[in-house]
């Protein structure tokens, strides 16, 4: 049955397809003997957007042999001059001599042998038995494997670095692909991703680029976009060989270091209640009920050390702040109930209310603003 949602983000397709073609090849490595001729018929394909991300993608099912990388174009001498050439400044670049990098999809190793050439710790994934026995009479650390839906954990693994040539458009789940790369690579680790052009398609009308082979019709755009929803940052991005690839490195996104948010935290609790502490209890108020703030005096263990909260908006008066109970009154407080300082807390407001408290409530009273750095007297 023909699918009706991206591969990649999963929308709908728009409502009709952009193209339909009739009585297309099969598949593009299926060539019929005469013997065969009786039984091939040709199919039909739709080329359809996905109606969230764009991506150009056929609504047909893969051919049989999608897992499998079947190359030609390692045979050309200007070919190899050119991928030689890109594999040494990639290895350069990223500082990869010596590490481990593995090329998913890896056919009869044809880019393996070169990207040795590098000083580079070779490893290859490829479904093909045949393809695999050939890359191991060559010498070539290779696995049978295919990164599906599994959680594989890939031999020789994790890598710095991985290689997806002119494979992922093939892939009638990309994201389980990605994101397998992902797991089995190293934090920080690199990957060169390589697609057909659909940009450079589109610019010069080639109609004919249309295959069952081939699923997805990337742009730089939506190129982009898949490698980002799956882990990877872009650094480079880019239309090479004639503009018929476009080719992007990658690196692996981690996650963010927060720990500063605890340190800073901590500091500002002790010294909120530090300042806290100089007064008598019950007679420092907070100006500011808004969510900076409440978060503030939750995190700071604040509940039972002040006296009430100010906050110029009606509808908080006369409420407690959520989890530390503290009522919330209006500035006129300030006069019938006084305190001797008050902390404020109201953000891009805060110097403006401190000017209030100095001019109409009390301008002897001790003021301190909250600050990015810490608490500031004024």
């Amino acid at each position: 049955m023909p699918i009706t949602h991206c591969r990649v983000c999963g929308h709908e397709f728009f409502s009709s397809p952009l193209l339909r073609y009739a009585n297309m090849p099969k598949a593009a490595q299926f060539l019929p003997s005469a013997a065969a001729l009786k039984k091939d018929a040709g199919t039909g394909l739709e080329v359809c957007q996905c109606s969230g991300c764009g991506l150009v993608q056929l609504s047909n099912e893969p051919v049989p042999y999608y897992r499998e990388v079947v190359r030609a174009s390692a045979f050309s001498p200007e070919m190899r001059d050119f991928r030689v050439k890109q594999f040494s400044r990639f290895v350069r670049k990223y500082a990869l001599k010596g590490g481990k990098v593995i090329e998913i999809g890896c056919g009869r190793g044809e880019y393996l042998s070169l990207m040795r050439r590098t000083g580079a710790d070779v490893y290859g994934l490829e479904y093909s038995g045949k393809a695999v026995d050939h890359c191991r009479r060559e010498g070539l650390k290779v696995s049978r494997g295919f990164l599906g839906n599994s959680h594989a954990k890939l031999r020789g693994g994790p890598f710095q670095a991985f290689f997806i040539l002119s494979f992922l458009e093939h892939l009638p789940e990309p994201n389980s692909t990605l994101r397998e790369a992902y797991n089995n690579l190293s934090d920080g680790g690199y990957g060169l991703v390589e697609v057909p052009n659909f940009d450079m398609i589109m610019r010069k009308n080639l109609f004919s680029e249309f295959i069952s082979d081939h699923l997805l019709y990337f742009t730089k755009d939506t190129l982009v976009a898949a490698l980002d929803r799956n882990g990877f940052e872009v650094l480079e991005c880019k239309e090479i060989w004639r503009d018929y690839i476009i080719s992007a490195v990658v690196r692996k996104r981690g996650k963010l270091d927060l720990s500063r948010f605890h340190r800073r935290r901590t500091a500002l609790a002790v010294e909120i209640n530090a300042y806290i502490r100089r007064f008598k209890p019950g007679k420092v108020a907070v100006w500011g009920a808004g969510h900076q703030a409440l978060t503030v005096m939750s995190l700071a263990s604040l509940a039972g050390k002040i006296r009430y909260v100010v906050d110029s908006a009606p509808f908080k008066q006369g409420k407690y702040t959520p989890a530390t109970h503290i009522p919330i009154v209006s500035p006129a407080s300030i006069v019938t109930d006084p305190v001797d300082a008050v902390i404020v807390m109201a953000a891009g407001y805060s110097d403006e209310v401190a000017g209030i408290i100095r001019r109409k409530y009390d301008g002897k009273i001790n003021i301190s603003i909250l600050r990015e750095r810490g608490l500031e007297t004024v």
